[in-house]
């Protein structure tokens, strides 16, 4: 259990919304790391910086994927994996609105959603063995699950798409 679950009242709010923020920022890291530029721990919460438009995202993925997931199961894996690429989309596109980088994730994951589910599928059996280990092997499986998903999206975008190289660095980092 993480400290934030503790704190009674933000233990259950704080995890929504420093989500999207965290999750650009992991995307940004790891665009870094595959396209070999250095990279830094603070690369992860650079999504911080473009707050506003990665809690929009964040949430907009989830009300979206939940909706889809009402329907039936099929149909929210479906849209989750149709959204998958939004948070890398914004990392290269980071004008665009959390809305244009959820139309563009469906335009590049047109034909290649059944690629992406074989992709998840693969890890299942290591996930199974991090268990086994209590999650220590978590530490080891998280940084090649996120990487290897990068290239997913790098492979996407090379194919499909151009853009800008990631330009969330543009702004100088947050002092303390």
């Amino acid at each position: 259990m993480s400290v934030i679950g503790f704190i009674p009242v933000a233990g259950n709010i704080l995890p929504y919304i420093i989500g999207g923020p965290l999750a650009l920022g992991i995307a940004y890291f790891f665009l870094k790391l595959i396209r070999g530029e250095e990279t830094a721990i603070e690369d992860m919460f650079a999504g911080f910086r473009k707050f506003v438009p990665a809690f929009v995202l964040y949430l907009l993925t989830a009300i979206f994927t939940l909706l889809w997931l009402l329907l039936l199961i099929v149909p929210g894996i479906i849209a989750g994996l149709r959204y998958s690429q939004a948070f890398y989309i914004m990392v290269d596109c980071p004008e665009l609105k959390a809305s244009e980088a959820l139309n563009r994730s469906k335009e590049m994951m047109a034909g290649n959603k059944w690629k992406l589910f074989c992709f998840y599928w693969g890890f299942f059996g290591w996930l199974l063995l991090c268990i086994l280990t209590l999650g220590i092997g978590l530490l080891w499986l998280y940084p090649y699950y996120e990487t290897s998903r990068a290239n997913f999206y790098q492979n996407l975008r090379d194919q499909h798409f151009t853009y800008t190289e990631p330009t969330l660095d543009s702004n100088p980092p947050v002092s303390m």
